[in-house]
């Protein structure tokens, strides 16, 4: 009986390992599809805030037929909560409109470079609106972090300011977003992480629309877009496409915190983030110096000693 229980909790070990293998699969193509996808459109159509709008319809939609069709139980929501969750929602929408600016602007591998710079833009925010005070070695982390974006930044070929500023408010965007999560929700969870993430994205959707069509609704009829020269079809598909991408990328993203530690779920986000870098410059046959490959490799290995020090931090913790 007893190497029948430890055979089942072995093969129980595998499955759950097999599964989240599979979940990291996913988080990565989903992610690579759609930086390829989106860079594709903004790259001769440069709508940002109609793809970032875009993206938040086909999320919405995803939501609704998730509950519809009772694949996620619904939510219950209270008018208390949206209020909570609307600041959420306003910072997730111009998150996403500041990377897409960016994506348009410059390199898919120099905007991921510079995103690189999330852990910084948190250790700040928390210790000012927090009261979090940062360790020697949280600090120590970030100096490598900061020291290779601005050296990818110096010496990047495709840069401009216009996509460096909006990939750095992208960063500070969604890292208020976090800290404003932690103060405004506390220790509170009246939505599990699939459905908090639905509501935002539905909520997103509602804020963007008329930004959207007062800024960029003018060009998105086919027979406009023709007259641009462009193909329509062409335009239309990769748009869809990166939207489906976008979400499920995200929820993916999800499930994967449901099943591991935030630290191994920032490790792992860590290395997606070379692996759109490098898929990216090859597709894109991106043209990039020795200098500027140093320079990522620094900021990206100054994030992955971040994402150490707070695992051992949080093993310290947890003896103590």
């Amino acid at each position: 009986a007893a190497a029948a229980g430890a055979e089942g909790d072995e093969d129980g070990g595998w499955g759950k390992t097999l599964l989240l293998g599979a979940l990291f699969a996913g988080w990565y193509l989903f992610n690579i599809y759609f930086n390829i996808a989106n860079k594709q459109v903004l790259k001769v159509f440069t709508v940002p805030i109609s793809c970032t709008w875009l993206q938040f319809l086909v999320g919405s939609v995803l939501a609704l037929s998730m509950w519809g069709l009772r694949l996620h139980k619904a939510p219950k929501i209270s008018k208390d909560l949206l209020l909570k969750i609307l600041p959420l929602a306003c910072v997730h929408a111009l998150g996403n409109l500041l990377t897409n600016v960016s994506l348009g602007k410059v390199a898919v591998s120099f905007t991921h470079t510079i995103k690189a710079m999330e852990p910084f833009f948190s250790v700040v925010l928390s210790a000012i609106f927090l009261g979090d005070q940062p360790t020697a070695a949280v600090v120590a982390s970030l100096i490598p972090i900061a020291g290779g974006v601005a050296l990818a930044s110096a010496t990047e070929m495709s840069f401009n300011w216009a996509g460096f500023l909006a990939a750095m408010g992208s960063n500070l965007t969604f890292q208020s977003r976090n800290v404003l999560s932690k103060k405004i929700m506390g220790g509170e969870k009246p939505l599990d992480n699939i459905n908090l993430f639905s509501v935002i994205t539905i909520l997103a959707c509602i804020l963007t629309f008329p930004v959207m069509l007062f800024t960029e609704g003018f060009v998105l009829m086919p027979a406009t877009i023709t007259g641009l020269g462009l193909d329509f079809n062409f335009i239309a598909s990769r748009a869809l496409f990166a939207a489906l991408c976008f979400h499920s990328y995200q929820q993916v993203s999800y499930m994967i915190l449901a099943r591991v530690s935030p630290v191994s779920h920032s490790i792992g986000n860590c290395v997606k983030r070379v692996v759109v870098i490098c898929t990216s410059i090859v597709f894109f046959a991106t043209p990039v110096s020795r200098l500027n490959i140093i320079g990522t490799a620094l900021a990206l290995g100054g994030v992955a000693l971040y994402s150490q020090v707070k695992r051992l931090q949080g093993k310290k913790a947890k003896a103590a």
